[in-house]
């Protein structure tokens, strides 16, 4: 995630993501269309994840997601009327705006990552630690390796039963190179 991120940067964003997507409200698109053609605005713009633990946010939704519609958060104060937020942002552009985007993001797309920031008002107790990514990392190499090695016996016992001689020395060769990496 960018520490700061560029109006540039932002503009192109939006621009793709209103290319690619369709809003479930058209006052979403209405919103971040303002945004682009408002430099001062879109400068105090940051696109997090999990925005409702933000004083000021708004919350939008693609048709193909399961998220809300729209949610407008400021203060104590939620609203679903895109109105008020559009009002209050014209009214207050010096104030930061916090946009979670609910979309289709696996894999992440690389222009959603480009503009993605660190939700300063996240609860520490969810964020997730270099340690735990980590442990994280460490456990999907080793489930990956558990796998290919699973599939490499696989593999040279079909060689085995198909009677392929040639393919099981390739295989053993390969067997032979994982077994001296372990050692």
């Amino acid at each position: 995630m960018t520490a700061s991120v560029s109006v540039g940067e932002k503009k192109e964003f939006v621009r793709w993501f209103l290319k690619k997507y369709q809003m479930k409200r058209r006052e979403c698109v209405w919103i971040l269309n303002y945004l682009i053609s408002h430099e001062t605005l879109l400068n105090n713009v940051h696109f997090v994840e999990e925005a409702h633990y933000c004083p000021r946010a708004m919350i939008m939704s693609v048709t193909t997601s399961s998220g809300i519609p729209f949610r407008f958060y400021k203060g104590s104060i939620m609203t679903a009327d895109a109105e008020k937020s559009f009002h209050d942002l014209r009214l207050h552009p010096e104030e930061d705006m916090y946009i979670q985007l609910n979309f289709q993001m696996m894999p992440p797309s690389p222009e959603y990552l480009a503009v993605l920031e660190e939700n300063p008002y996240m609860p520490k107790y969810l964020q997730i630690n270099e340690k735990d990514k980590m442990i994280a990392e460490d456990i999907v190499s080793e489930s990956l390796y558990s796998f290919q090695v699973e599939q490499l016996k696989k593999q040279i016992d079909k060689a085995i039963d198909d009677n392929n001689k040639e393919k099981f020395m390739e295989l053993s060769s390969l067997w032979k190179q994982i077994q001296h990496k372990e050692m």
